[in-house]
């Protein structure tokens, strides 16, 4: 999952994207609203945690309303100093999915950042099934015919977002786009490694391909029957 966060306040940005980073997410992060809003606009998002009062240009309501007005649904965060219930109401009908006050214990933010991306159009999971593969998101667990798999933080996220997509067609920048963030140092095949290392682990000792290769394209998550 990938998530875009736009707060002025360095100190808050940092710890935001530390803890979420902790949890597997991709993390980007915008200071003003002027890049936050060309971030927002440009590249895929799963959720964004935008702060209300943000210094010149554009505020973060604004930014809200542009992205409702573009038809841009990604699920947002509100985060504001300003507590009081006409301003929760302000933020809400201005297009935002829920609203934080200032100060606010980090582990109230993730469960909020947990509960918004169980909220689109269709509800997603917390344990994702693909033939005898699990993977829950809530204890980072991964298993196979019951047997439990140990991964990586990026592993766990490349694999959650393929499980998330079972038998679609991936491109390699579509991955990398949901997987990395935005500043993450790619290299060209940074993709196919991270596809070796979660192919050994998920398909060792003989058991069956779950990681195919689309010739020409990318990769898709499938179970096939023998």
């Amino acid at each position: 999952m990938r998530v875009l966060i736009i707060e002025d306040e360095h100190k808050i940005a940092r710890a935001l994207q530390k803890a979420l980073v902790q949890e597997t997410y991709a993390v980007d992060v915008s200071f003003t609203g002027d890049d936050g809003l060309a971030m927002a606009t440009t590249e895929p998002y799963d959720v964004m945690i935008i702060d209300r009062m943000l210094p010149g240009g554009i505020d973060g309501l604004a930014i809200v309303k542009e992205l409702r007005s573009l038809k841009i649904h990604t699920p947002v965060l509100l985060l504001t100093a300003m507590g009081t219930t006409q301003d929760k109401t302000d933020g809400l009908d201005g297009g935002a999915d829920d609203y934080l006050a200032k100060p606010f214990a980090l582990e109230e933010l993730l469960a909020r950042v947990r509960a918004l991306l169980r909220r689109p159009s269709e509800q997603l999971p917390t344990e994702l099934t693909v033939g005898d593969l699990t993977l829950d998101t809530v204890a980072f667990s991964v298993k196979r015919a019951g047997k439990n798999i140990s991964l990586t933080s990026k592993e766990f996220a490349l694999l959650e977002f393929m499980m998330r997509n079972p038998g679609r067609p991936l491109s390699k920048e579509t991955i990398i786009n949901h997987v990395w963030d935005y500043d993450a140092d790619i290299l060209p095949n940074t993709v196919e490694v991270y596809i070796k290392y979660v192919r050994a682990k998920i398909e060792s000792g003989g058991q069956a391909p779950l990681i195919h290769t689309v010739r020409g394209f990318g990769y898709k998550l499938e179970a096939t029957n023998a």
